[in-house]
């Protein structure tokens, strides 16, 4: 959205007071995120002059307009995430003419804009980007409520992708993240096998000049061998996986309506680590959900025990009305709840602690990301932009560079460096 308005000449501001369009892209996933979009849109419109317009986008506003509209009294439009690519259209449409009620924009059919040439791409930051590979999804997972917000999977052209990633090695990006609900499905609506290691082959060959391809969003059992095999084979390919496993009891799972299948995991993670020796693992485990009992859960804390996942984000299960689970109810209390989740991040803390201080005395390559009062801040391959760790530098580094660093000290969640090559190159 930003992408197109800065085409149409609008031009984006960090001061809400100076902005002629507000627009918050709400996330309707779980509760406390619902929390958290409502209180940015009341923040705004409370502040919002006669001059300005307020729009309320994405996934929290694609399932529940009318009930934002109602709890945010001052919001001029409603868009949702099947159209969003329409944003110039809405904001014109508010400019054109005063509306005494919220104009909305939430047409039902899916669309990641397959036919909206080069607007698929995320505005390159420093020299990280995204590419969103598909949108939507098909999976049953019980506690979500994705399908209902997103509607189905469905995949970009491989075309389409190609052509963003060549436009981002030509800006300089030294980073693309693929980004999708489940990036393990991409392609399957249409008609391919193994589709996410036949884009990455193809990506490989189409952008020599971009150094980091991450992969996020992995979904359980379809991790298959193809996929680690051309990671294994391309540099490119960074060794690191997210794959967000919810749980790792069978029960739970199953009532969860996931992979429940533990050996699968454990095997695909071995082979993983044995063809891939400086992976780098992410997961998401959810707590408390419906029917959780103590054993259930220790089962959960042995297994992060055992696997020593490098990262690990961690919920309180969040009752969503209208997903499968629903009949499930809520009832694990609340203080249990917080308990376990305390439980686990303590132990995972741990765990991350010990896993970064094995790369004290290393050099990995940091992409610079800030600096300031004699130090910057970058990342390495080990961290995915804004949900891991950072590495922290002695010196003050231009941002979009990539330094070799020695690894003097490690946190729980971040690193500290030194340059170890004065050699740096600008991106």
């Amino acid at each position: 959205m930003a992408q197109l308005l800065m085409n149409a000449s609008y031009q984006p501001t960090d001061d809400p007071t100076d902005a002629g369009v507000l627009i918050v892209n709400t996330c309707g996933f779980i509760g406390p995120a619902k929390e958290e979009s409502l209180n940015a849109l009341q923040a705004l419109a409370s502040i919002k002059q006669d001059d300005q317009i307020l729009i309320a986008a994405g996934c929290l506003t694609q399932r529940y307009g009318e009930q934002v509209a109602q709890q945010v009294p001052g919001i001029d439009g409603i868009l949702g995430t099947r159209r969003w690519m329409d944003i110039l259209d809405v904001v014109s449409t508010l400019r054109g003419s005063k509306h005494p009620e919220p104009v909305y924009h939430l047409p039902e059919v899916p669309t990641v804009g397959q036919d909206e040439a080069g607007i698929n791409r995320v505005s390159i930051h420093g020299a990280s980007a995204y590419i969103k590979i598909a949108d939507g999804c098909r999976r049953p997972c019980a506690f979500c409520a994705i399908p209902l917000i997103k509607g189905t999977a469905v995949s970009r052209p491989m075309e389409s992708i190609i052509a963003d990633a060549v436009a981002l090695q030509e800006l300089g990006a030294y980073e693309i993240n693929l980004i999708a609900q489940d990036t393990t499905d991409y392609g399957h609506d249409l008609g391919m096998r193994n589709g996410l290691a036949t884009l990455l082959d193809e990506l490989v060959r189409a952008v020599p000049d971009v150094p980091w391809l991450r992969i996020l969003y992995a979904y359980p059992g379809y991790v298959t061998a193809e996929l680690i095999e051309v990671m294994a084979t391309h540099e490119q390919i960074l060794p690191y996986l997210d794959m967000p496993l919810q749980h790792a009891h069978p029960a739970t799972l199953r009532r969860m309506r996931r992979p429940a299948n533990m050996d699968w995991v454990r095997n695909t993670l071995s082979d993983m680590r044995e063809m891939l020796p400086d992976l780098a693992l992410r997961t998401t485990f959810i707590v408390g959900y419906p029917g959780e009992t103590e054993e259930e859960f220790q089962t959960l804390m042995d297994f992060i025990e055992e696997i020593r996942f490098d990262r690990v984000g961690a919920f309180q299960f969040s009752f969503e009305p209208g997903t499968t689970s629903e009949p499930l109810g809520d009832p694990v209390p609340e203080e249990v709840k917080q308990e376990r989740w305390e439980r686990l991040m303590e132990r995972q803390q741990s765990i991350s602690l010990e896993r970064n201080q094995s790369y004290v005395g290393k050099i990995l390559d940091v992409l610079i990301e800030g600096q300031g009062d004699g130090l910057s801040l970058g990342r390495s391959y080990r961290d995915a932009p804004e949900i891991d760790g950072m590495v922290i530098i002695e010196d003050e580094i231009a941002i979009g560079s990539m330094v070799p660093a020695r690894i003097t000290g490690a946190m729980v969640y971040d690193l500290t460096a030194v340059v170890d090559n004065p050699l740096i190159i600008e991106l």
